[in-house]
């Protein structure tokens, strides 16, 4: 594998642009590949992005372009936009003819809506033959940004991928650990955005912290009930991938999902919730591709059930959390 010196960032949002301020020390040239011509322009006039994270200062060296011809040459593609375009994405970094032996890493949470496919699938999918990763772990953009301590998880079924970007991610302030279980890294990463969404709505309701942390508990339950049946190892869920990222993203004000279920509990509609947020929540979409993954599976998952409720059934958020309390008593561990 080729020393991992630069690299091509897909995305010019928050993620994509924490991780360009992260990786500047480490790379001698990186370029972020955006669709949207005003943070291009704004990265490469002011060394910042005009719209997102827009008090970071990134290194000189680091360019912005529209052009997806531009990462052909790097040695490292790094995918970090929204789970929704992770298949476009690389649908045009394949009709331009990317080197089949290019690393490729995956930084998006979720399923993809229809097919059911997680983020490597789909790579895999488009590049039979490039080694894939993924990175995930209770990583919010804001705070990889500013520096503050950071843990992360590297999933690859080549581990002289998982090295090299283990190596490349590693900083003082960014600790990363490995994985071969690339299913339950993806799945982690993608379940948990629907127990935000439900943990948001428990504490607009006013339920109490009793009640969220028995939410949450429930949920780590849950997502690992159905992350073993799809494919995941059950001591992932215990993770960083699951119940770190679990953590994090119930409890965090930097958390996209929370915020939209905190808008819920209090009474706002879902189109409300999301156009209020500015940027994507992929526990919005995740909740439909999740709870059709579980019930094809044949998996319990009533706290998914419940979400799903809520944005696709038009149930009101105090009947279904009232009925998630309702149901009959079992034992804990089951």
């Amino acid at each position: 594998m080729h020393p991992l010196t630069s690299a091509a960032i897909l995305g010019a949002g928050s993620l994509g642009t924490a991780l360009a301020k992260l990786l500047a020390p480490k790379l001698e040239s990186l370029v972020l590949v955006s669709i949207e011509s005003e943070c291009v322009e704004g990265i490469n006039r002011d060394h910042r992005n005009p719209k997102y994270l827009t008090s970071v200062q990134l290194a000189p060296h680091v360019r912005a372009t529209m052009d997806h011809g531009e990462a052909l040459a790097m040695p490292l593609i790094i995918f970090a936009v929204p789970t929704a375009a992770i298949r476009s994405e690389a649908e045009k970094l394949a009709a331009l003819g990317l080197p089949s032996n290019t690393p490729l890493l995956s930084c998006a949470k979720g399923i993809e809506c229809h097919t059911g496919e997680r983020m490597s699938q789909i790579l895999r999918e488009i590049f039979p033959s490039n080694p894939i990763g993924i990175l995930t772990g209770p990583n919010h953009a804001e705070e990889i940004a500013a520096e503050l301590v950071t843990c992360a998880v590297v999933a690859s079924d080549n581990p002289h991928l998982a090295e090299a970007l283990q190596e490349l991610f590693t900083l003082p302030h960014f600790r990363v650990y490995t994985s071969d279980d690339v299913a339950g890294i993806e799945l982690g990463g993608a379940v948990k955005n629907v127990y935000a969404i439900a943990a948001g709505m428990a504490h607009g309701l006013g339920l109490g912290d009793n009640a969220v942390a028995a939410l949450v508990t429930r949920a780590l339950a849950e997502m690992t009930r159905l992350g073993v049946a799809l494919g995941g190892k059950k001591e992932t869920f215990a993770g960083l991938s699951g119940v770190g990222d679990l953590i994090v993203t119930c409890f965090s004000e930097h958390s996209r999902n929370h915020r939209v279920g905190l808008a819920l509990g209090t009474g706002q509609s879902l189109e409300d919730a999301v156009a209020a947020l500015g940027m994507v929540a992929e526990g919005v979409p995740n909740t439909l591709s999740i709870h059709d993954a579980a019930r094809k599976a044949g998996i319990r998952t009533p706290i998914i059930d419940a979400v799903y409720s809520i944005l696709y059934q038009g149930k009101s958020v105090a009947i279904a959390m009232r009925e998630l309390l309702a149901r009959d008593p079992r034992p804990e561990i089951s």
